[in-house]
């Protein structure tokens, strides 16, 4: 695993690069992320007095074969600074290692599950097409113990509500790298939607953008969102 030390306007000590060697051992890194390629590691200050309290900032990013995590924090001095940094990586690096052997399976959802995951999605029948909230009503609900079975499914095991600030399409994507998960729920700033970015072949991404004019209007395709995530 390759370390790389540079400064973003600032000169950057031996004796500091030397600590960040040390500071960041690769053995434990790699025991959270067998994957890590490359440590980079970026000082720069704030010569502003106001803010001499965090007048040094240490931005780390790790790269691997999977998504690339990042994380960065300021302090009165760089050491200080390094070592809040650090702490916040192995933290995001723990969250990361815990999701993917606590995750049953590969972790991935089909295109049906993403479709139900939408809220006030439109109800669809066995043949995919879309029915009224009163044919909706009429479908008969059998309960399970805690688990509803609507017809002949599919059941429904976990129901989650976000609060879900609007954020740009690249922090999207970076949320849903620092996850792990293939797909990412978000409203997007620009165009104020509900909108699904999720991972396609290799590293390509696709985004979905769900607009209630189009539903309405009638015009769309059966299927919906649904279908246009396998692609």
């Amino acid at each position: 695993m390759d370390i790389v030390v540079k400064g973003r306007k600032t000169e950057v000590p031996e004796r500091f690069r030397k600590h960040v060697a040390e500071k960041l051992n690769p053995e434990r890194i790699q025991k959270l992320d067998a994957k890590v390629i490359s440590l980079d590691v970026e000082v720069s200050k704030e010569h502003n007095p106001r803010q001499a309290d965090r007048s040094d900032r240490v931005e780390i990013t790790l790269r691997s074969r999977g998504p690339v995590i990042r994380a960065e924090a300021a302090a009165a001095d760089a050491y200080a600074a390094l070592d809040l940094a650090q702490d916040k990586l192995e933290a995001r690096l723990r969250k990361q290692h815990d999701k993917r052997h606590t995750r049953r399976g590969n972790g991935r959802l089909s295109a049906a599950e993403v479709a139900d995951a939408v809220p006030d999605a439109a109800h669809l029948n066995g043949n995919g097409e879309i029915v009224s909230e009163q044919q909706a009503d009429a479908i008969p609900t059998t309960r399970i113990g805690s688990i509803e079975v609507r017809g002949e499914g599919p059941l429904i095991v976990r129901e989650k509500t976000h609060a879900a600030a609007p954020m740009s399409l690249d922090q999207a994507l970076y949320e849903m790298e620092l996850v792990g998960h293939d797909f990412y729920l978000f409203v997007d700033s620009e165009t104020k939607q509900p909108s699904v970015v999720y991972r396609r072949h290799a590293y390509d991404y696709g985004v979905i953008h769900l607009s209630p004019d189009a539903a309405t209007s009638g015009d769309f395709e059966a299927g919906g969102a649904g279908g246009a995530l396998g692609g």
